[in-house]
């Protein structure tokens, strides 16, 4: 009985609002509040602007893009450079680090680095740190200059520095050949050497690690013999297809491989021109919060790219060409680094 009278009190009730409310409809005013407005549809993505008469002087075999201001589905403020390279001179400036020792030698800032070259176009390059108590500095990723090993991908990684991984590194070379491709490297302590594979150790934090890289592990190895090679991770295509190996190259998440980033990388299409791609990321535009790997990856893939790596990015990224900025460098201001790419 109980339940029964709690059910017709409930009822009555909801009979008693819904008569007021009727009763009430005539005398009601007019809508006093603004209707909201639509949800924005997403943009669509427009054409990449060639902009490379906004720089006088700029050598014929460069072109230089502007992205549209939404790109991958968000908004953009990105920059690519595109070089002939049978044209094209190609050069890079990076500390002298050849055995993950450091050295003394200082970082320098792209400015810095235009002042003492005039290049046409500059990048940052691969991942550093530095001891400040020392002070040392001491560059992460690898540097080939006319065949000259400046340094090496880093050959170890840990999350709890307990246990240790020796993962394979990206990196994009130039054959003396004159052809260029990405792939994973590893310095040996053991025999001093500098691999290149055309597939990476498929290392996983979940993982035990794996054996450490040498002459025969992972297949298909050969000793480095390149004429120019940057580094850095992870590799974002190889032969037309995206990879993204983030995982296996054992990136920690100061990286952010999956997070929104400035980013710079480098790559190279199936005709021979070099790409060099830089994009503003962490809100120092409004609303243009950068990209992550594998958006890199789909955009360098756009721009008819084959082969491209990730290069160092947050405050690092950046692109000077003819010495002016690109984009803001999310520090406020350019970051000194351990390595540049330099397009004359």
């Amino acid at each position: 009985m109980r339940r029964i009278f709690i059910m017709m009190a409930f009822l009555a009730a909801g009979t008693f609002l819904a008569a007021g409310c009727e009763s009430q409809s005539a005398t009601l005013p007019d809508w006093p509040w603004e209707e909201p407005e639509p949800a924005p549809e997403p943009k669509p993505e427009g054409e990449w602007t060639d902009v490379t008469a906004d720089y006088s002087g700029m050598p014929s075999y460069i072109r230089v893009m502007k992205s549209p201001s939404v790109l991958q589905g968000k908004p953009a403020v990105a920059y690519a450079a595109i070089a002939d390279m049978s044209k094209a001179s190609l050069d890079l400036w990076c500390i002298n680090d050849p055995k993950l020792e450091g050295c003394d030698e200082r970082f320098k800032t792209p400015s810095k680095v235009y002042e003492e070259t005039s290049a046409a176009i500059i990048t940052n390059g691969g991942y550093f740190y530095a001891d400040w108590s020392a002070p040392k500095f001491y560059s992460m990723s690898l540097a080939v200059r006319q065949g000259q090993i400046l340094s090496q991908n880093v050959n170890y990684a840990s999350e709890d520095w307990k246990t240790i991984y020796y993962p394979t590194r990206a990196a994009l070379l130039l054959g003396k050949d004159g052809k260029a491709y990405s792939c994973w490297t590893y310095f040996s302590n053991a025999d001093g050497k500098t691999y290149v594979y055309p597939q990476p150790a498929e290392n996983s934090w979940k993982s035990k690690p794996l054996q450490t890289p040498s002459a025969t592990f992972p297949e298909g190895a050969s000793e480095l013999d390149a004429q120019w090679g940057i580094g850095g991770g992870p590799v974002l295509l190889k032969d037309g297809k995206v990879v993204n190996s983030y995982e296996a190259e054992l990136f920690l998440s100061d990286v952010g491989c999956t997070a929104n980033n400035p980013r710079t990388a480098a790559g190279v299409t199936a005709d021979g021109h070099l790409v060099l791609f830089v994009c503003e990321g962490r809100n120092m535009t409004e609303g243009v919060a950068g990209f992550t790997t594998a958006e890199v990856a789909a955009v360098m893939k756009d721009l008819g790219c084959v082969d491209a790596i990730n290069l160092d990015g947050g405050g690092s990224s950046c692109m000077l060409v003819c010495g002016k900025e690109t984009i803001k460098p999310s520090d406020g201001e350019q970051r000194a680094v351990a390595s540049t790419l330099i397009i004359k």
